[in-house]
């Protein structure tokens, strides 16, 4: 399956796993990767530089095909150190980061000397042009139906992707709402060159998310998953539980801020609820394409799936058109 994305990334097929605060860990990217998609290890997972370094480092003893890192870069009154974190991914060797949130123009000279290619995950087709311009490799574009911050313009990717295609040269991944060969074969379909899957890989069997947790998105439904932070301009998709519907009650208080969510979202409680599987303990990233999921596969099992249906769906489509 060549497309512009797999000759880029240097992957056999175009499926990248999206990075997942506290579930893109060595484990599940090198099972991604050595089933032929991009297995990507989450940057600010890891609490230091040093501790990102390492997990490169073990990464590595799981498998000899590519991987990247994400780096998400968001608004913080107390940022992390994202430079010293840029210096671990290139001092470790990595040639492939994803990068989200803010736009990575501060870091991309030093990448680009470095022989970094970049993936910007955008949510809108104007900061998709701009990181073009500003010299990213491929863009991910990121629609409503996407787990984590799906930006403030409620676009799904069934628009949003054909309209990326139109305007962009550079090589395009459909990101929110994958989860089956249907969905691949419908992102080629739209202009898309591949997929990036998050949800889709949290319920794989080398997730690092605990069975509890897999278990309950699975039984969930395509309705089982809450916008939040709409009042706040930075929307984010969740898994419906006790901890989302309480955000939501807050923020519609009026003169509601963040701080009033704050202790509710505090990632060290969602990084503990999702290590203790307790499902209702804090705030679990998921996207609306939990409805099409039934199962907890390995990597192996899932990316072949997708390959075979999205090959069948494409030559029953073409069998249609003629």
């Amino acid at each position: 399956m060549k497309t512009p994305i797999t000759e880029l990334l240097g992957i056999r097929y175009p499926i990248v796993q999206g990075g997942m605060q506290w579930v893109g860990r060595a484990e599940l990217a090198s099972a991604v990767s050595n089933a032929g998609g991009l297995g990507i290890l989450t940057g600010l997972t890891q609490p230091t530089p040093q501790a990102l370094a390492d997990e490169i480092a073990r990464c590595r003893t799981m498998t000899d095909q590519p991987f990247g890192v994400n780096l998400t870069m968001l608004p913080s009154t107390n940022p992390p150190p994202y430079a010293d974190y840029v210096t671990a991914i290139i001092e470790s060797g990595v040639k492939i980061v994803e990068t989200a949130g803010n736009s990575p123009k501060e870091f991309i000279a030093r990448f680009k000397d470095a022989g970094v290619k970049i993936v910007h995950k955008c949510t809108s087709v104007r900061h998709a042009l701009s990181a073009e311009r500003n010299g990213v490799d491929a863009i991910s574009i990121d629609g409503f139906e996407a787990a984590g911050h799906p930006g403030e313009d409620d676009v799904p990717g069934l628009v949003l992707v054909p309209a990326a295609a139109r305007a962009l040269k550079i090589p395009i991944l459909a990101s929110g709402g994958f989860a089956d060969g249907r969905g691949l074969a419908a992102a080629l379909t739209l202009g898309a060159h591949g997929i990036n899957m998050g949800t889709r890989f949290m319920l794989t069997r080398e997730s690092p998310a605990h069975d509890r947790i897999k278990q309950a998105i699975v039984a969930g439904s395509e309705r089982d998953t809450k916008v939040i932070f709409k009042p706040f301009r930075n929307t984010a998709r969740v898994f419906r539980n006790a901890i989302s519907e309480e955000v939501a009650i807050r923020e519609r208080a009026p003169d509601a801020t963040f701080a009033d969510v704050q202790p509710l979202v505090a990632g060290a409680r969602g990084r503990a609820a999702m290590a203790a599987g307790d499902v209702d303990g804090g705030l679990l990233w998921a996207g609306m394409a939990i409805g099409l999921m039934d199962d907890i596969p390995s990597c192996a099992e899932l990316i072949e799936r997708l390959v075979t249906d999205c090959r069948a769906h494409l030559a029953a489509a073409t069998r249609m058109a003629t």
